[in-house]
């Protein structure tokens, strides 16, 4: 195994760790109150929705890491990649745990179609940072182009199948619209 690739999942598992044991020490559950872990969940409106490995939220955390990379790749061009992650992990560590605030999990609960949301299980906001390291190092082998069309992919699909995306789940958080939010609610 390279040197470089090492460093980068040691990096991300000390942050997942990290990042885990916060969660916990913020009174966030494990595993979904259900009592197991399925590898995917597909329904967004759901008491379960987050609590699993991978829901339809998985492909944000996918754009976040292509995001990431872009942007510290830019930032920071003589930077190695295990900094730029590191950095990236920073950022998406800080709103997994932003995200399970009682600020947040409010907003989200006020300001989205997201009614039984309560926050994510640990299990979810572990797997949640592992989907932007993909990303991220998607963003790293792939040229631009496909980067910028996993991003569209994913955002289409998304916007497409649950009315919800990660520029929907940006507006509704920042600026909450009735329109945006009767249609997601299907109207």
């Amino acid at each position: 195994m390279n040197r470089t690739l090492f460093k980068s999942l040691g990096v991300s598992a000390a942050a997942i760790a990290v990042t885990a044991v916060i969660l916990h020490l913020m009174g966030r559950i494990w595993i979904c109150k259900c009592g197991y872990v399925k590898l995917w969940h597909g329904v967004v409106v759901s008491s379960e929705n987050s609590q699993h490995l991978s829901d339809w939220y998985t492909p944000s955390h996918i754009i976040h890491g292509i995001l990431f990379y872009a942007l510290f790749a830019f930032l920071l061009p003589k930077a190695g990649i295990v900094t730029r992650l590191a950095l990236s992990l920073v950022v998406e560590c800080a709103w997994e745990i932003f995200e399970n605030t009682d600020f947040i999990i409010n907003r989200y609960r006020e300001a989205t179609i997201s009614l039984d949301y309560f926050g994510d299980s640990i299990i979810n906001s572990a797997a949640d940072i592992a989907a932007m390291v993909l990303g991220f190092f998607l963003a790293a082998r792939l040229p631009v182009w496909a980067s910028v069309a996993i991003i569209i992919f994913f955002e289409a699909l998304t916007t497409y199948l649950i009315r919800d995306g990660l520029a929907l789940n940006i507006l509704m958080l920042v600026w909450p619209l009735e329109a945006v939010k009767a249609w997601q609610a299907g109207g």
